[in-house]
């Protein structure tokens, strides 16, 4: 009996892993290839894929190098998923978190070291809340260490054909090796609607609710949308604001994946303008159209602006969707306008506010984690009033006061008026 290619393939790849599983992690990791994100360039870059053939819709600088960020979480969940399908993990499996799972910086759950969580309850975390602890606590538990579980994130990618991939960890935290591509990630998110659709349902919880406490998705095209399900956000200061989408519409599912956008609200556009072509697109196949260079119909879109230089630097003060504040890559410029899909897409929604020069406080904290994890938290829970705001932590003597910045007064004495009718410590300021 001849074994099929597919097969051979499949063998293959487990014996690999395996070997490598065994070896040191410095060696694991040195024989992958050196990728890096290129030093000038525009940073944004895009995707739009059929998920059911493959075919590429569209395409901006879909294979050049970029921080994936939270985006990385998407891995992960495919390792989990290929463990509960093959029987080694089951959803009510309980987790220990270990002390290097509870020490990940936010955004989490916060359990401590010791304390435990179903397996259940740590893949909703990480889908809704993008919680790095539950990240580290998955990949320990079914890894064993953090570096055994990049190299089967590696090795998994290498079998996917994700040829501009590099991890370094499960959650996507600043690492100037951790890159990934928009290509590479329409790719794993194909194969985990291929893989493993009974799991996918975790990516389209709208909220999670844990403790007492109810975590509304970062992915904010969850419930606007109509046929949007899933997938992943990230954010760092380096990456910038990413977006892994996926949609159904008219039997057709499409994946769209935009990195480097510099705002959440532009992205969440941009990514829904791409989805609304792409599906405009399939239509006219449906009824007969022979429709083959596609990336023409998106408008001759150019994303980006200015060139966007990445050099490393001290860690910068930020705001995002799901990962911590602080980076250890700084921005020298960007400089970017919206997506312009096509003269007949809508226009990118307004920003909540005019841009201003006055504040708005929400605390002041004795330590300096404290005041971001605030900035952190208001933003998340008034996401109306802070949408477009930028998010800082600035020292005071001995305290550190987190701050939104880029108001105008009365946009800055709204916003305050908002957090404070819910118990929320607040104060503006502005020019003197």
């Amino acid at each position: 009996m001849i074994a099929s290619p597919g097969r051979i393939a499949r063998v293959a790849a487990a014996i690999v892993l395996g070997a490598v599983i065994g070896c040191s992690p410095t060696l694991a990791l040195a024989q992958l290839p050196y990728l890096e994100v290129p030093r000038y360039e525009p940073k944004n870059t895009a995707i739009v894929m059929d998920a059911r053939t493959g075919e590429i819709l569209y395409s901006e600088r879909a294979d050049s190098p970029r921080y994936p960020a939270s985006v990385t979480k998407v891995m992960t969940f495919y390792l989990a998923f290929e463990a509960l399908a093959s029987g080694r993990l089951h959803l009510n499996d309980q987790i220990i978190i270990s002390p290097l799972a509870a020490s990940q910086p936010p955004t989490k759950l916060g359990l401590r070291s010791g304390e435990t969580i179903s397996v259940e309850n740590a893949l909703s975390g990480m889908a809704v809340h993008s919680a790095n602890d539950m990240a580290m606590a998955i990949a320990e538990h079914i890894g064993g260490t953090e570096s055994r579980f990049a190299q089967m994130m590696n090795l998994k990618a290498q079998q996917l054909g994700m040829a501009n991939t590099h991890f370094v960890n499960p959650n996507g935290l600043p690492d100037s090796r951790h890159i990934s591509s928009a290509h590479d990630i329409a790719i794993l998110t194909r194969a985990v609607l291929r893989d493993y659709p009974q799991y996918y349902r975790f990516f389209s919880e709208e909220q999670f609710s844990y403790r007492g406490r109810t975590y509304d998705n970062t992915n904010h095209l969850l419930g606007k949308m109509p046929g949007v399900d899933g997938v992943k956000t990230g954010f760092t200061n380096a990456a910038g604001s990413n977006l892994d989408a996926s949609a159904v519409r008219n039997g057709h599912r499409l994946i769209v994946v935009v990195l480097g956008s510099p705002s959440r609200a532009m992205r969440d556009s941009d990514v829904e303008n791409l989805l609304l072509t792409g599906f405009d697109i399939m239509d006219r196949r449906d009824r007969g159209e022979r429709v083959q260079l596609t990336q023409n119909m998106f408008g001759g879109t150019h994303i980006g602006g200015a060139v966007t230089a990445l050099t490393p630097g001290v860690e910068s003060e930020g705001e995002g969707d799901a990962d911590p504040i602080g980076v250890v890559l700084t921005r020298t410029t960007q400089t970017s306008g919206p997506l312009a899909v096509s003269q007949t897409m809508p226009a990118a929604r307004p920003a909540a506010h005019v841009r201003g020069n006055w504040w708005v406080q929400v605390g002041e904290f004795r330590d300096k984690p404290d005041a971001r994890a605030q900035v952190e938290q208001v933003a998340r829970r008034f996401t109306q009033q802070f949408d477009d705001a930028e998010g800082t932590v600035d020292s005071s003597g001995r305290a550190y006061r987190a701050r939104f910045t880029g108001f105008t007064e009365a946009a800055a004495r709204e916003a305050c008026g908002a957090v404070r009718a819910q118990g929320v410590p607040c104060a503006v300021g502005g020019p003197t």
